[in-house]
C-alpha cells in the first residue's frame, strides 16, 4: 500500500509540472529558463532607468487625444503615475527575475509602442 501511495504521489507531481511547462511554452518550442529570466531582468533594468520617459509620453498622447489644456493637466498627472508605476514594476521585475514570467508592463519597454498607453 505504501508503494502505491508513493507512486501515485510521484505521478501526480510529474503531471503537475508537465502541464505547467506545456502551458508556458510559446508556439512549438518553449523558451529556456535562462532566456525568460534574462529578458525579465533586462526589461526591469530598462524600465527603472527609463521610467521617466512616461511623463512626456503621456502628456503627448493626452494632448493628441483631448487638446492642449487637458493634455498638459491630466497628461501630467497620468505621466507621473505611469512614471512611478513603470519604475516600481521594473524594480519588482529585477527583484523577481529568477521567477520565469513575462515582464509585468505592456509594452515591455517604453520606446516600443510610443503611441500606446502603458498597461500593467
Amino acid at each position: 500500500m505504501r508503494k502505491i501511495a508513493k507512486l501515485s504521489l510521484l505521478l501526480s507531481i510529474l503531471l503537475l509540472f508537465s502541464s505547467q511547462v506545456t502551458a508556458y511554452g510559446t508556439g512549438t518550442a518553449a523558451k529556456s529558463y535562462f532566456t525568460v529570466s534574462s529578458e525579465k531582468l533586462v526589461s526591469g533594468v530598462a524600465n527603472v532607468a527609463t521610467g521617466f520617459v512616461e511623463l512626456p509620453k503621456n502628456i503627448i498622447l493626452t494632448t493628441q487625444d483631448s487638446g492642449v489644456v487637458y493634455g498638459v493637466s491630466v497628461g501630467l498627472v497620468a505621466g507621473i503615475m505611469h512614471t512611478v508605476g513603470r519604475t516600481v514594476v521594473g524594480a519588482l521585475d529585477i527583484a523577481t527575475f529568477f521567477i520565469p514570467t513575462r515582464p509585468s508592463v505592456h509594452p515591455p519597454f517604453v520606446w516600443q509602442d510610443f503611441t500606446m498607453e502603458t498597461s500593467y
